[in-house]
């Protein structure tokens, strides 16, 4: 089994707390540089989201402006795979048994509907007893609180992990008026929040847990499961050759 499930957010709007809204959608780079690097290193990839929504792409991500010189080849390459994925599994009815690991890009959405998610709260769940590994990057780690059990316990209390800071929000001009900060919030609920320069390529392991703090970061995510799964393959024992008369 080598396939890999990128879990994409359904939300296109972020409710905002004086009233407006604010559009989203998925961020290319953290979900087309994921994606290469698994694909180029043999896994299969599968696309799975609330409801089987496809989410819109966030326009800010392909500014060169906002999203740096090589957006564009990431939106390209972020709208050619989910065209030829087509509609995203719902998942509801994804089984997290099938995938040696679970990533979660960003965008806002995430923080719209993903950390309160109880179908990804169970593949989380699922994954992590099974030692499957989890990646998440920039606002992807929004999905990480839903991983919460009956008595409310939330399943990655106490670990290490990075995300999108509050100091990157303020510098992106969406810390006020937003309803809660990732970051801040992970702190409260028992993470051990771990950030860098803004904007400059971050990543934290934690055993099977894999986390980026912004889109720079999506790349290394990658790279780092990629290491992790390879090391976990085992050894083929080679052959003796066939004695010759």
């Amino acid at each position: 089994m080598s396939r890999i499930l990128i879990v994409m957010s359904a939300a296109d709007v972020w409710n905002r707390t004086d009233g407006s809204s604010y559009r989203t959608g998925y961020w290319a780079e953290e979900l087309a540089a994921p994606h290469e690097k698994f694909a180029e290193a043999g896994y299969d990839i599968d696309f799975a989201s609330p409801g089987g929504v496809l989410q819109p792409l966030d326009e800010h991500s392909a500014d060169p402006e906002v999203a740096g010189p090589d957006c564009g080849r990431y939106v390209r390459y972020a709208q050619k795979v989910l065209s030829e994925f087509g509609s995203p599994l719902p998942l509801d009815e994804v089984n997290a048994d099938d995938y040696v690991g679970i990533v979660v890009p960003g965008g806002h959405g995430p923080v719209v509907d993903l950390y309160r998610d109880a179908d990804l709260g169970r593949l989380l769940c699922q994954a992590d007893d099974a030692g499957a590994l989890i990646g998440a990057v920039c606002h992807g780690p929004a999905g990480l609180l839903s991983a919460v059990d009956p008595d409310g316990n939330w399943r990655f209390a106490g670990r290490r992990m990075t995300a999108f800071t509050d100091e990157e929000e303020q510098l992106f001009g969406t810390a006020e008026n937003a309803p809660w900060l990732l970051a801040s919030r992970l702190r409260e609920l028992g993470a051990e929040h771990e950030e860098g320069t803004p904007y400059q390529q971050y990543n934290v392991q934690d055993g099977n847990l894999f986390t980026g703090q912004n889109p720079a970061s999506s790349s290394r995510m990658a790279e780092d499961m990629i290491f992790a799964l390879g090391a976990r393959r085992p050894r083929l024992a080679q052959a003796p050759s066939p004695e010759t008369e």
